[in-house]
């Protein structure tokens, strides 16, 4: 008995220390973790105990296994699976309009209320962002979906409920993505561009410009991959973006 206490103990701090690795940014979103041979030595224990780690973190939406390839970080907060599965269910348009207003939204408080540790977090993704368009080091992947660079916005945005409403739906487009609904609508270069275009309005704090840099990005990042309906959705969001108004004064 003694011994299963001790067992889990020990499952129970490796645990902790991944979750907490992932959590602070040591290991922003979709990157690729350590591998199980370096966890093991980083942590002093076996493969089982490693294995029971990741396992408990990939089942909370936070990691991602990949056979043959690694392990990578989706989320820095736990994801509820039942939200992820309820916005999967809805017709693609519905979701990535979802996602829009979400992305909006958090531009636009993020802007309002971001402190300079947040602007700090931000550039230091952007720059690895350019790595990663450029060199890619080992241990990063750009990954399927928005990485580290939107969680620190909405993390600036400082609004929990909506942080947590994201993770559940960037579970959701990676299920759309890995069923091919959805594809990427312009190059890693044009994307990172986008990203600068929001991190200056953030930086200056200018609201109704975080709101469209938002919008332009959003409607060309993530894109249906049916032509007829990635047309029909390009002419409705181009009747709508120019409206896209701040909601927070300076």
């Amino acid at each position: 008995m003694p011994m299963h206490r001790g067992g889990s103990d020990i499952a129970r701090r490796a645990h902790d220390y991944l979750r907490r690795r992932i959590a602070s940014g040591d290991w922003p979103v979709n990157s690729r973790i350590p591998t199980e041979a370096q966890l093991m030595e980083a942590l002093g224990v076996g493969k089982s105990t490693v294995r029971e780690a990741v396992r408990s973190l990939v089942n909370q939406g936070m990691l991602e296994t990949m056979p043959g390839i690694g392990t990578f970080v989706r989320s820095r907060i736990p994801v509820n699976s039942v939200l992820a599965d309820y916005v999967s269910y809805y017709p693609v348009e519905e979701v990535l309009g979802y996602r829009r207003a979400l992305e909006i939204e958090a531009a636009q408080l993020a802007s309002a209320h971001r402190g300079e540790e947040q602007l700090q977090a931000l550039r230091t993704a952007l720059s690895i962002g350019e790595d990663d368009a450029a060199d890619s080091p080992a241990y990063v992947e750009r990954g399927q979906t928005p990485g580290e660079f939107h969680v620190l916005i909405f993390e600036a945005a400082g609004n929990e409920l909506m942080t947590g409403l994201y993770a559940g739906v960037m579970a959701a487009l990676r299920q759309i993505k890995s069923a091919g609904q959805i594809v990427h609508g312009v190059s890693a270069e044009l994307r990172h561009e986008d990203h600068l275009a929001l991190y200056r309005a953030v930086a200056e704090q200018d609201v109704a410009a975080a709101a469209h840099a938002a919008a332009f990005h959003v409607d060309r990042d993530l894109v249906p991959e049916d032509p007829q309906l990635r047309g029909e959705l390009a002419q409705l969001r181009s009747l709508t973006r120019e409206e896209a108004a701040p909601r927070f004064p300076r």
